[in-house]
């Protein structure tokens, strides 16, 4: 008497597979010259702003004020990944 795992005289079907699974690739997003340097530009002004709150220059609450003003002006592509 066979038995595996508990089960007697059970038959069991294999199937091989001969290709692999496809992994969704997800769609190309293409960003234009301007939006590139928007980008950089948002980046910038983020770090810069950020430092300028780290020495005292600027309260917290100015600093999301240039920061949502620096998000309306230059429209950040990347960041909306992050």
């Amino acid at each position: 008497m066979d038995t595996f795992l508990g089960r007697e005289n059970e038959t069991m079907k294999v199937t091989r597979i001969t290709t692999p699974a496809e992994i969704p690739v997800p769609a190309v997003r293409r960003i234009s010259e301007r939006q590139l340097h928007d980008e950089i530009n948002y980046h910038r002004a983020e770090k810069l702003t950020k430092k300028m709150l780290e020495k005292g220059l600027i309260t917290a609450d100015e600093c999301d004020k240039i920061l949502a003003e620096t998000r309306r002006i230059f429209v950040p592509v990347l960041a909306e990944i992050l």
